[in-house]
C-alpha cells in the first residue's frame, strides 16, 4: 500500500536534506522535495541528487523567477515598501510565493502535508503557514510539518543526524564561519556566527554581491533607469525583462559597493534580530522610483502614499501577503502609479547611490512657473490675496480667542 506524500520545501541545504530523513522517520510519509527558483543562483545546483540521496520519491523544481518579480517584487517597489524604513523585505516577498507553491504542488502530487524549514523563533514560519493556510482555505485541508520548529536539534546534532542517516552533505572546516543565508534576485540575507553581536563588525566574508568600498572603481559611474507606471523596464536606454534589469542592476551597483544592509530589526515573535542584507538593485530601484515620483505625483499624492507605505511593509514582513487589504492598497498604488513614467538618472560611487535627473512626459514641474528669470509667468501679485485668505482662519482665531484671554 502506497503511502501519503508529503511536499517539503527544499533548498538543498543540510537543514531541509535531513528534514526529508526526519519526515520519513517521524511521520511515516514519502517525501517530494520541491526547489522554487526566484533567483537562488548556484545554491540550487544538484538540488535533485541531494534530494534522491536523501530518500526523496520526486524532486520538484520550478523556475518562478518571472512571477516573483513582476507579481511580488513590483507591488512591493511601487509601494515603497521598506520595513522600518531600511529592509526592502528581499526574504519576505519570497515566502508567500514560495507558500503558494508548495500548495500548487501538494494539489499536483496528492500531498496530505506541506513541510518547510522555518525554526520556531523567525518570521517566516508565520509566512509560510498562513500563506498555506489561507490558499488551501477552499480544498481538502494540508497538515504543515516544520521539522526545525519540531526536533530542537542544536547544529552539531544536525551534523550528527546527517551522519547517521549516511548523508553526504558540504563539508565546512572548523575555522571557517557558517551563516544561515538566505538568497533569492531581491536580495541577500545573512545571519548567524559573530553577526548576533551587535557590536561587531559584518567581516567581508559575509558578503557576496557587493564589493568593499576600498576595492570599488575610483571613478563614479551613472545608470539610467527607465520607469512606466513605476514598473521599471529599461536600463541606460535598453529595454530588457523584470529579472533581467534586476540581475544586472545587482551586479552594476554591487560592484561599487552598494546596497549593503546592517539592520537591528523587531522581528514578528518580538525579538529583535541583528540582519545583514545585500540588495543592491533593491536600494537603487526604491530610490530612483521616488524621485520620479516627486515630479508625478501632488503633494497630497506623495504625503498619502508614503504614510501607506509602513502599512504595506508590515503586511510584508507579518505574512499577510494574501489579504483583503493588500489587494485594496494594490489598487490605490496602481491608480497613484498610473502618470509614474519617466527616467531617472543614479549616480553609483563608493558605497553611495545619488539621484542626480529625473524626467517625465507627465512631470508637475513647470519651468515657467518655477524659474526666477526673465521667462517667469507666475503671478506673483496674487499671491497678496492668497495668504489673506489662508491666514484668515489663525486670524480669526487670534483676535476672538487668544486676545480676550489677555483682558
Amino acid at each position: 500500500m502506497a503511502r501519503d506524500k508529503c511536499v517539503l520545501a527544499y533548498s538543498g541545504g543540510m537543514d531541509s536534506t535531513i528534514s526529508i530523513v526526519w519526515i520519513r522517520e517521524n511521520y511515516d510519509l514519502d517525501v517530494v522535495t520541491l526547489t522554487v527558483d526566484i533567483g537562488g543562483g548556484p545554491e540550487l545546483e544538484g538540488v535533485r541528487e541531494r534530494a534522491a540521496s536523501a530518500g526523496a520519491i520526486q524532486s520538484l523544481v520550478w523556475d518562478a523567477k518571472d512571477e516573483f518579480a513582476s507579481d511580488f517584487i513590483v507591488p512591493g517597489l511601487k509601494a515603497g515598501a521598506m520595513y522600518e524604513d531600511t529592509y526592502p523585505l528581499s526574504t519576505a516577498f519570497g515566502r508567500p510565493l514560495m507558500a503558494k507553491k508548495l500548495v500548487e504542488a501538494a494539489r499536483q502530487v496528492g500531498a496530505v502535508a506541506v513541510a518547510h524549514g522555518c525554526t520556531g523563533k523567525g518570521n517566516d514560519q508565520v509566512r509560510f503557514d498562513a500563506g498555506i493556510k489561507t490558499l488551501a482555505a477552499h480544498g481538502e485541508p494540508l497538515r504543515i510539518i516544520a521539522p526545525a520548529r519540531e526536533w530542537e536539534m542544536t547544529r552539531d546534532e544536525e551534523k550528527e543526524f546527517a551522519n547517521r542517516a549516511g548523508l553526504e552533505l558540504r563539508e565546512v572546516g572548523e575555522d571557517q564561519r557558517v551563516y544561515s543565508i538566505d538568497r533569492n534576485m531581491w536580495g541577500l540575507a545573512v545571519e548567524g556566527e559573530d553577526l548576533e553581536d551587535t557590536w561587531f563588525e559584518p567581516p567581508e566574508d559575509a558578503y557576496s554581491w557587493t564589493q568593499p568600498a576600498d576595492q570599488t572603481p575610483d571613478a563614479p559611474e551613472e545608470v539610467e533607469i527607465s520607469f512606466d507606471q513605476g514598473t521599471p523596464v529599461a536600463l541606460n536606454g535598453e529595454k530588457m525583462g523584470l529579472v533581467k534589469l534586476i540581475e544586472q542592476l545587482n551586479l552594476l551597483a554591487g560592484s561599487h559597493g552598494v546596497g549593503r544592509v546592517d539592520h537591528l530589526e523587531n522581528r514578528l515573535v518580538g525579538i529583535k534580530s541583528r540582519e545583514v542584507y545585500e540588495t543592491p538593485a533593491a536600494i537603487v530601484l526604491y530610490q530612483a522610483l521616488k524621485a520620479l515620483e516627486t515630479s508625478t505625483l501632488s503633494r497630497d499624492q506623495q504625503r498619502i502614499k508614503t504614510q501607506l507605505a509602513p502599512t504595506y511593509s508590515d503586511l510584508v514582513y507579518d505574512g499577510r501577503w494574501y489579504t483583503g487589504l493588500r489587494e485594496n492598497l494594490d489598487a490605490f498604488i496602481d491608480s497613484v502609479m498610473r502618470y509614474t513614467t519617466g527616467d531617472v538618472r543614479v549616480k553609483l560611487y563608493k558605497g553611495s547611490s545619488t539621484v542626480t535627473g529625473r524626467r517625465s512626459p507627465y512631470s508637475l514641474y513647470d519651468f515657467e512657473l518655477a524659474t526666477y528669470s526673465t521667462e517667469d509667468q507666475f503671478d506673483h501679485n496674487a499671491a497678496v490675496g492668497f495668504i489673506d485668505i489662508y491666514s484668515l482662519p489663525a486670524r480669526t482665531q487670534m483676535k476672538r480667542q487668544t486676545m480676550n484671554e489677555a483682558r
